[in-house]
C-alpha cells in the first residue's frame, strides 16, 4: 500500500483535510522512538487504496525540534505529499512547499481556506501557482468540503517538481518573493452579507440550530400548506361535487350486493365517508388524492427549494460527524430526508454511499425509523385530534430508535465507513420553473406508484373481511396483540394490510376506537415493523437476499421491543 504523506505548517487546516479524506478508522500512535504522536488512516483513490499519514505540523525541514525531525523523518518515508498550505498567507507557507519539492518526491499542493481569500480580497492565480511550481495545484476549504474530491483526483497526478531546484535558505526567500509578485494580488474587501450567511449556515456552533430551525420550518410549511389544502380544496372537492355524483352513479348500476360494497363500502349519500368506508371509490381514490397528496407536494416543493439553494449539501456537511457515528457519513441525510417524501427514492439514493456498510445501516434506519410523507399526513391526522404530544412522542421515540440502532449497527456491521467527499456549491436563487418541474415529477411519479396500491390494499382488506380471514388471523394473532401489546384484535388487518401501504393501513385503526395511547403504540409498530411492498423490493434488489433477511430480523425485532416499552411507558400518561 502506497503511503501519502500530508504536510503543512502549523493551523492550516492539515487535520481537517486528513479527516475528509480518511474513514472514522483511524489509528493514533507514536512515532517509533520518540513521543511526537501521528495519526494514520485508510482512503480509497481511483481504486486504489492508500495509507494517509497526517504528519506533524513544521514550518521547515530544518529541524529544531523533535516534532520537525519526524516530519522531515516521515516525508521521505512516503511515496507521494500533500502539502497543505493556508492560501490566506501564502507567503508565509510557501518556504516549507519550497523545501518538499526540493527532495523532488510526487507532490500534490492544496491551497487551503480558499473561501477565506476572497472575503478577505486575496487574489491568488492558481494556474499561474502550478505552472511556476511544476506539481498540481488544487484549491480546497476543507471545512466546508469544497475541492476535497478534486485533491483526491488530483493524487493519481502528483509529479515532482520539474521546476524547483535546491536552494539555500536566502535563494528559497527570494523566490518566494518571486512567486508572491507574479501570483497573488491583494485588495481591500469586506465580506458581503450573503457570505457572512454562507459561512454562519456552515459553522457547527450557528449552523446546526439554523439547519434545526430550518427543518422544523419546513415541516410546518408542509404540515400547515397541505391542511389547508385538504380543508379549502380536497375536502369540498369530494364531499360536494365527487361524492354525491360516484354514489348515484355506482347506485344506479348496482344498487346492492358485493361488488356495490367492494365500490363504496359503506358510504351513501346521507352519510359519505371517505376515510372509514373502505370502498375502492371512495376510501381508495380519497385517501392518496384527498389525504396524502397535498403533503406531497409541499414536502416536494420545499425539498426541491433545499436542493436547487444550495443548502441540502451544506446540510450534509454540518450532520457528516454525527452521522460518523452511527457508521455512514453526512450524504446519508439525503436518502433520509428523500425518505421523508417516499422510501422507494430514499432507498436508491443510498447509491451516493461508498461502501455495502454504510448502505446497509442507512437503508435499514430509513425502513425502520423514517415514515414516507403519506404515512406522516396519516399520522398527523389521526393523532393531531388528540393533541400534538401525541405526534411529538411518536417522532421522538423514531429518532431514539434511529440513534441507538445505528451506534449498533456501527459495531456490529462489518466494512468501512469512508469519510465525506462533497462538493459544496455556492447559494443560488432557486428558479422556479425548474422548482416546479421536480415537484410535479416527483408527485407525479408518488401517485403513479401509490394509487394502483391503495386500491388494491383496499380490495384485498375487503376480500379478507368477506371471507373470514380477518377473524381467523385475529384469533391467531390475539395473545400477542391485546396482551403484549395492548392492542384490540382488530389491529391485524391494518398490520396486513401495512405490507401494501403503511398510510392505509394507519388509516384504518380509526374505526377500532383505540384511546391515543393505543393509537401511538400502533404507528410506531406499522412504521417500524416492515416496509411497504414496494419498498421491500427495491431494498431486496440493492441489498441482496441474504442482508434483506438480516434487515426484516431486525425490523421485527426492534418494533416488538418498541411496542412493548411504549406501551409501558405511555400507561401512565
Amino acid at each position: 500500500m502506497k503511503q501519502i504523506a500530508l504536510m503543512g505548517c502549523p493551523n492550516v487546516g492539515k487535520s481537517v483535510v486528513f479527516s475528509r479524506l480518511t474513514g472514522v478508522n483511524v489509528i493514533s500512535s507514536n512515532y517509533p522512538g520518540t513521543t511526537v504522536d501521528f495519526i494514520k488512516g485508510s482512503t480509497v483513490i481511483g481504486g486504489e487504496k492508500f495509507e494517509l499519514i497526517d504528519v506533524p505540523g513544521t514550518y521547515s525541514l530544518e529541524p529544531v525540534s523533535k516534532a520537525e525531525m519526524v516530519a522531515q523523518t516521515m516525508l521521505h518515508e512516503g511515496d507521494i505529499v500533500i502539502n497543505v498550505v493556508d492560501a490566506t498567507h501564502l507567503e508565509r507557507n510557501l518556504y516549507l512547499t519550497l523545501e518538499i519539492l526540493e527532495t523532488k518526491k510526487p507532490t500534490v499542493i492544496a491551497l487551503n481556506m480558499w473561501d477565506e481569500t476572497r472575503h478577505l480580497g486575496i487574489d491568488i492565480n492558481a494556474a499561474n501557482l502550478e505552472a511556476l511550481l511544476g506539481v498540481p495545484v488544487v484549491t480546497t476549504c476543507a471545512i466546508c468540503g469544497t475541492g476535497i474530491k478534486e485533491l483526491a483526483s488530483a493524487v493519481s497526478e502528483a509529479v515532482p517538481s520539474r521546476t524547483i531546484t535546491p536552494m539555500s535558505e536566502e535563494e528559497r526567500w527570494l523566490k518566494v518573493g518571486e512567486i508572491i509578485r507574479d501570483v497573488q494580488v491583494v485588495h481591500h474587501r469586506h465580506h458581503t452579507l450573503w457570505e457572512r450567511f454562507a459561512d454562519t449556515t456552515m459553522r457547527p456552533t450557528t449552523g446546526i440550530p439554523l439547519a434545526i430551525l430550518a427543518i422544523l420550518l419546513m415541516f410546518l410549511f408542509i404540515i400547515r400548506i397541505g391542511n389547508a389544502i385538504i380543508g379549502y380544496l380536497m375536502d369540498p372537492l369530494f364531499y360536494t361535487c365527487y361524492g354525491p355524483w360516484i354514489v348515484r352513479a355506482v347506485n344506479t348500476f348496482v344498487p346492492t350486493g358485493l361488488l356495490h360494497d367492494l365500490l363504496l363500502g359503506t358510504s351513501t349519500i346521507e352519510s359519505l365517508d371517505f376515510e372509514q368506508s373502505l370502498g375502492i371509490l371512495t376510501t381508495g381514490l380519497y385517501v392518496p388524492f384527498g389525504m396524502v397528496l397535498p403533503f406531497i407536494i409541499t414536502f416536494y416543493f420545499m425539498l426541491s427549494l433545499f436542493e436547487d439553494s444550495g443548502y441540502l449539501p451544506r446540510l450534509a456537511v454540518l450532520v457528516d460527524t454525527g452521522l460518523h457515528k452511527l457508521g455512514m457519513h453526512g450524504s446519508a441525510i439525503v436518502p433520509t430526508i428523500l425518505g421523508c417524501g417516499c422510501n422507494v427514492p430514499g432507498a436508491l439514493a443510498t447509491r451516493i454511499l461508498e461502501t455495502e456498510k454504510q448502505r446497509f445501516i442507512a437503508m435499514t434506519l430509513m425502513a425502520i425509523t423514517v415514515p414516507c410523507m403519506a404515512q406522516s399526513a396519516m399520522i398527523f391526522a389521526i393523532l393531531g385530534r388528540y393533541g400534538m404530544k401525541w405526534i411529538l412522542i411518536v417522532y421522538a421515540t423514531l429518532l431514539v430508535v434511529y440513534i441507538i440502532l445505528g451506534l449498533v449497527l456501527k459495531r456490529i456491521v462489518r466494512g468501512e465507513s469512508p469519510e465525506l467527499l462533497l462538493e459544496v456549491p455556492p447559494y443560488r436563487r432557486p428558479d422556479a420553473r425548474t422548482v416546479l418541474k421536480k415537484t410535479w415529477s416527483r408527485a407525479y411519479g408518488f401517485l403513479a406508484e401509490a394509487v394502483p396500491f391503495v386500491i388494491l390494499g383496499i380490495l384485498i382488506v375487503n376480500l379478507l373481511f368477506l371471507s373470514g380471514m380477518i377473524r381467523i388471523l385475529s384469533r391467531v394473532f390475539a395473545p400477542l396483540l391485546t396482551t403484549v401489546l395492548g392492542l384490540p384484535e382488530g389491529a391485524i388487518a391494518a398490520l396486513i394490510l401495512g405490507v401494501l401501504r403503511k398510510d392505509i393501513a394507519i388509516g384504518m385503526l380509526l374505526p377500532l376506537g383505540m384511546t391515543p395511547q393505543q393509537l401511538t403504540v400502533s404507528c410506531l409498530i406499522l412504521t417500524m415493523y416492515f416496509p411497504c411492498i414496494a419498498t421491500f423490493v427495491v431494498l431486496f434488489r440493492e441489498l441482496g437476499s441474504r442482508a434483506m433477511l438480516k434487515a426484516t430480523g431486525l425490523m421485527i425485532l426492534v418494533s416488538l421491543t418498541v411496542g412493548i416499552l411504549m406501551r409501558v411507558l405511555l400507561m401512565g400518561i
